[in-house]
């Protein structure tokens, strides 16, 4: 398969995401039948291992910029592919939140400005959580859903499974760190959202790039060391 084909794929796969789980937290969450944070939490999850499903055949279904970098350390992905499938995944992002924008425009009273399920930290945090607390949850949150993704798609793991594990993992990410930073664990959902809110959202994306990768690189570390068989 050609990369420009797998990164379309990505493309795809990213706006999904997005539209699944920030859609949720939009539009469904405050609505009289709201899912709250649980049923915001599960829609991440169900986006995950739907595309794991559709696409993981096809591109590998990576999704976020974050799981890329973390599988290219564990030796799973080669570096150089990196750029087409993270420029593809942020583009996917970003349609997804426009498409949300412009759905959420058909209710009178919607404003961007209330946050999009834009991610941050201090005032903009849903729980009021520092700085210093987002970061180390992305971080963490992050690092664990790589060595999770590597643990499931390992050759040795049980066949076929991998997207049930990778799906209820993003969900249980979700309901730990909605309250700390809105989660992200993804750095092309915290760009889609934070691009059409603007000012805070702008301001405050550096961490859910840096935190995110770093939690990557440490997961792609952590498992390389792991599953390596013993001599």
């Amino acid at each position: 398969m050609s990369l420009f084909k797998r990164s379309v794929t990505e493309l795809l796969g990213t706006f999904w995401l997005v539209l699944g789980g920030c859609g949720s937290a939009v539009i469904a969450a405050s609505s009289p039948l709201g899912i709250g944070v649980l049923g915001v939490a599960l829609a991440f999850g169900l986006t995950v291992l739907t595309m794991a499903f559709a696409i993981g055949h096809i591109s590998g279904c990576h999704l976020n910029p974050a799981v890329s970098v973390g599988l290219s350390v564990g030796g799973r992905f080669p570096a150089k592919e990196l750029p087409a499938y993270i420029i593809a995944q942020v583009i996917g992002a970003i349609l997804a939140a426009a498409l949300i924008v412009y759905i959420g425009s058909g209710k009178e009273g919607f404003e961007v400005a209330n946050g999009l399920a834009s991610n941050g930290y201090g005032e903009h945090s849903p729980g009021k959580y520092s700085m210093a607390a987002g970061f180390v949850t992305e971080l963490v949150m992050t690092a664990m859903f790589v060595v999770i993704i590597l643990g499931a798609t390992d050759k040795r793991a049980p066949a076929g499974l991998a997207p049930i594990a990778i799906g209820l993992a993003l969900t249980l990410i979700h309901l730990i760190s909605i309250p700390v930073t809105n989660t992200s664990v993804n750095p092309a959902r915290s760009t889609g959202p934070a691009l059409m809110v603007g000012g805070w959202a702008i301001a405050q994306l550096w961490m859910f790039w840096v935190a995110p990768l770093l939690g990557a690189v440490v997961g792609g570390v952590i498992y390389r060391w792991l599953g390596k068989e013993d001599n």
